[in-house]
């Protein structure tokens, strides 16, 4: 889990200074980082919230579980704009929001189309950058037949200080299935994701569970990177 983390009750919610998300229509805009939301993590034993407590929530919400402990409930600290980065620049197309979920000790997931592309203060070690020329496949939609199966990246990571190395996708559909999340059923596609690292001559397999008709990422299982933790992603309430 993340370094010295504790667990406040949900009346402490930690404030952050967070994206202003200016409602149009049934969408959210990003516009900056000037308005302030609550961040709040809780739990020793897994956290189970109900669908009212959910709902009332105006922010974004998971569930997180890292390396089979106990599971926590996260909201959505922040939104960014990733125009301008490595990730997502050649293709600004496919340009999705970069969602930063912290914990209390300022320890934080940052996901990108569902993908977790950076880390902070886990312990065991964090993902520093994630680079690539070409889009993700999960920012395209897997559940697509034109969206390409295969793809390549390069990851930095520490500890070690690892810079550069390359990492070789295949995606490769499993079944579909129906997920029970905060309540209700929802119909998903489960695809594995298999990794190949040749300089490491390292092998890892991420799952991910996208909405049928969507294809957005509703559950993930994925490995931050070679020998790192493991973090699995439910999202609750999804960013619009």
């Amino acid at each position: 889990m993340f370094k010295n983390m504790t667990y406040p009750s949900i009346s402490r919610l930690l404030l952050l200074s967070a994206t202003a998300l200016v409602l149009s229509g049934c969408s959210q805009k990003i516009t900056n980082l000037n308005d302030t939301v609550r961040l709040a993590v809780q739990g020793t034993a897994d956290i189970h919230k109900s669908a009212y407590d959910i709902a009332k929530l105006p922010y974004a919400s998971t569930y997180v579980r890292i390396n089979n402990q106990s599971q926590l409930f996260m909201v959505l600290a922040l939104a960014e704009s990733a125009i301008g980065e490595t990730f997502t620049r050649h293709h600004p197309a496919t340009i999705t929001p970069q969602l930063k979920w912290l914990a209390n000790d300022n320890g934080m997931l940052v996901t990108q189309s569902g993908r977790i592309i950076k880390t902070v203060n886990l312990i065991g070690g964090n993902l520093l950058a994630t680079h690539s020329n070409s889009p993700d496949p999960l920012a395209l939609g897997l559940h697509l037949a034109t969206t390409p199966k295969t793809w390549q990246r390069n990851i930095d990571w520490q500890p070690g200080y690892h810079a550069g190395y390359q990492l070789d996708s295949v995606f490769v559909f499993d079944h579909s299935e129906v997920l029970t999340i905060n309540g209700k059923s929802v119909p998903v596609l489960r695809f594995n994701e298999n990794v190949s690292v040749k300089q490491l001559n390292n092998h890892y397999s991420n799952t991910f569970w996208v909405e049928q008709h969507t294809g957005k990422v509703v559950k993930s299982l994925q490995y931050i990177a070679p020998s790192l933790p493991s973090v699995e992603m439910t999202i609750l309430k999804p960013f619009n």
